[in-house]
């Protein structure tokens, strides 16, 4: 029992050590490096070589996910992370041939579990987790300005017979699109506002507001709350955190208590028996 209890704790160890971290981070690399290549013409020249190489890949990443179920055993389910590359691993090993042969270019989602491995890269993606019932509230108020902003402008400019403004106002959908298109800054003055106002020459009392609002007040929303929420959980990472007994560190105090209880009792015969 305790010799099981010694390697599991090795196991853990090893699982978790910086070493094992390094060398997932360099075959993830690596993929990326050789997924890339079969794009080029020296990776359809050596097709048989890069395929491989990234099926040896692959057998190493279910191996390393296998390590972690041994040792993590039912919590390992309980991390998001995991399951992250449990579902990326498993699109991996999906027959790549036939109907099916779409899959592989999904083999490069590899890549993407650099975000589970590298700590400050989940430490972005948990401040964005953390950030979404703050952004819900923006992207709620961002649509309904546009919404509002989206009838206006179908009622006042797709009221034009002018074809441009057919395609641009003439509809809701057609009006948030060209709306969306001028949030974002592309092509606004030459392409939308300065042709619109030649029908409505006031018309950049409204485009210029909306981009004050959409643009600049409320986008940059989205990144205070993202900051904000980083600086959260910088703060609450440096807190003191309690630790959580597990399984194994349960079964390994148990063995120490049998083991400390059998002891007193042979001190307990021995001392007997010198009364004797």
């Amino acid at each position: 029992m305790s010799s099981t209890i010694k390697q599991s704790s090795r196991l853990q160890k090893f699982v978790e050590s910086k070493k094992f971290q390094h060398f997932l981070i360099f075959l993830i690399l690596f993929n990326a490096f050789t997924l890339g290549l079969e794009t080029s013409q020296f990776g359809k020249a050596n097709a048989d070589i890069l395929q491989l190489i990234d099926t040896t890949i692959l057998v190493m990443f279910s191996i390393e996910l296998l390590l972690k179920l041994i040792v993590y055993r039912g919590d390992f389910f309980r991390s998001g992370w995991n399951w992250f590359d449990f579902i990326i691993v498993a699109i991996s090993w999906a027959p790549t041939s036939g109907a099916l042969s779409v899959l592989r270019a999904f083999r490069i989602l590899r890549v993407l579990r650099l975000l589970s491995v590298v700590p400050q890269m989940r430490r972005v993606i948990g401040a964005l987790g953390h950030s979404i019932p703050g952004m819900a509230s923006v992207v709620g108020v961002l649509s309904i300005i546009f919404y509002v902003s989206a009838v206006l402008t179908t009622k006042i400019f797709g009221s034009h017979s002018d074809a441009n403004m057919q395609e641009w106002f003439g509809t809701i959908g057609a009006s948030a699109y060209t709306l969306f298109q001028v949030m974002t800054l592309e092509s606004w003055s030459m392409g939308i506002v300065r042709p619109t106002m030649e029908f409505f020459p006031f018309s950049w009392v409204f485009f210029v507001p909306f981009i004050i609002i959409t643009s600049f007040a409320v986008l940059n929303l989205f990144i205070g709350i993202i900051v904000d929420a980083m600086q959260v959980m910088h703060e609450e990472e440096g807190k003191p955190k309690q630790t959580i007994a597990t399984k194994e560190d349960m079964l390994i105090l148990e063995a120490k208590i049998d083991k400390l209880h059998q002891l007193l009792q042979h001190q307990h015969i021995d001392s007997k028996k010198q009364l004797r």
